[in-house]
């Protein structure tokens, strides 16, 4: 396991980045921009977040630093307007109107720094009927259709934790809109934008393929029968005789008949061209695999084409040959986490600090910064 610590701070260096504190996908997308290398500044709020973790813990705010200000205290819009004179970019992830309310809306920002590029996290995005209503990743992904896709035939959709929505139709969508809106606002002419990030359209826009394939007639629209959902026999995930599983992948033909040869059913198995035959077929794959433990079957496909992987859990997938010699997972101030992505020849990234406690970096911003006022605490509001 790596040890990772101070060195190359990546491709985004110099970039200046101002978080307002939230849950979800807001602090992973700013994690991403950090483990990138820019300089990101969580404005942390006196308390803290209403659902999170402990600090220390919060591996989505490492490489960053957090001050704390209070924003319905006197003043304490005015701190953060100065960080974003100072900024290339803010993020924020409340709901439509809540930033306006608090004095640190798009237009409040832009009116101080042009050039800013404003990122807005939501899940049902800043317009539509559902604008202004609650919801969570599984509201989300559940309108899109995209949780529909997900899970066996014969019961409910599966919850793919909150990854689908939060992280990947959310973060890295604000990620992706954030660097080109910033790559717009450095060139000539160019001025600072809004980018409007909501899950909602980020996991619509994940299930394109899937959307083309059920246009041409090539994806029923019932969740477990199609190649990529489970319902291929060849594409899914068996028991094995320890009660762990195995993962196959062999859709190519010729990746499938050195699965099947490995797995003993070569003279066995039924026409894999024929669904109609498909249970048959998932049966006799399903019982060879009940067979033997995970680990003998890890043996007998390795080094091999067949596409056959054991899966592992989150504690042990650090140990896992592969991962170790790539460092997949780095240990750092004691934590074993994923490493940054993706990797980079000339500017390379790394875990350069343990997650952000709220507030711990108010000094040493205010002087990189040069912002003095961030030291000042404005007086809390009543009524």
């Amino acid at each position: 396991m790596a040890t990772t610590g101070r060195g190359p701070q990546g491709p985004l260096t110099g970039v200046r980045v101002v978080e307002l504190a939230g849950i979800g996908p807001g602090p992973f997308a700013a994690m991403l921009l950090a483990d990138l290398g820019a300089d990101v500044v969580r404005v942390d709020r006196p308390g803290g977040a209403v659902i999170g973790i402990e600090p220390a813990f919060d591996l989505t705010n490492r490489n960053k630093r957090s001050v704390l200000v209070d924003l319905k205290a006197e003043g304490g819009a005015e701190q953060v307007l100065g960080l974003v004179e100072r900024a290339d970019v803010l993020i924020e992830g409340y709901r439509p109107g809540v930033a306006e309310r608090l004095g640190v809306g798009p237009d409040a920002c832009l009116g101080r720094n042009p050039r800013l590029v404003y990122g807005r996290m939501t899940g049902w995005g800043q317009d539509g009927p559902l604008a202004d209503r609650a919801g969570h990743d599984i509201g989300y992904i559940a309108l899109t259709g995209t949780l529909s896709m997900i899970g066996g035939p014969n019961g409910p959709p599966t919850v793919p934790a909150n990854l689908v929505g939060d992280y990947a139709g959310g973060s890295l969508y604000l990620v992706v809109g954030v660097l080109a809106a910033l790559q717009h606002a450095r060139t000539p002419g160019g001025t600072g934008q809004v980018v409007d990030a909501a899950i909602v359209d980020g996991a619509a826009h994940l299930a394109t393929m899937i959307h083309g394939m059920l246009a041409a007639g090539s994806w029923q629209d019932r969740r477990g029968s199609n190649l990529l959902d489970g319902g291929c026999p060849f594409y899914g995930s068996y028991a094995t005789s320890d009660g762990q599983y195995m993962a196959v992948g062999a859709l190519e033909p010729r990746f499938y008949e050195e699965f099947t040869e490995l797995l003993g059913i070569a003279d066995q198995a039924p026409d894999r061209d024929d669904p109609g035959r498909w249970e048959e077929l998932r049966a006799l794959v399903a019982d060879r695999f009940s067979t033997r433990t995970r680990a003998e079957w890890t043996e007998i496909f390795e080094g091999t084409d067949a596409c056959v992987a054991p899966v592992l859990s989150l504690r042990e997938a650090p140990g896992h040959p592969h991962l170790a010699a790539r460092s997949t997972f780095v240990e750092h101030g004691g934590l074993i986490q994923p490493a940054p992505a993706p990797r980079f020849s000339a500017t390379p990234v790394s875990v350069r600090g343990a997650p952000a406690l709220p507030g711990a970096d108010t000094e040493a911003v205010a002087a990189d910064w040069d912002l003095p006022g961030l030291l000042t605490t404005g007086k809390e509001t009543t009524g």
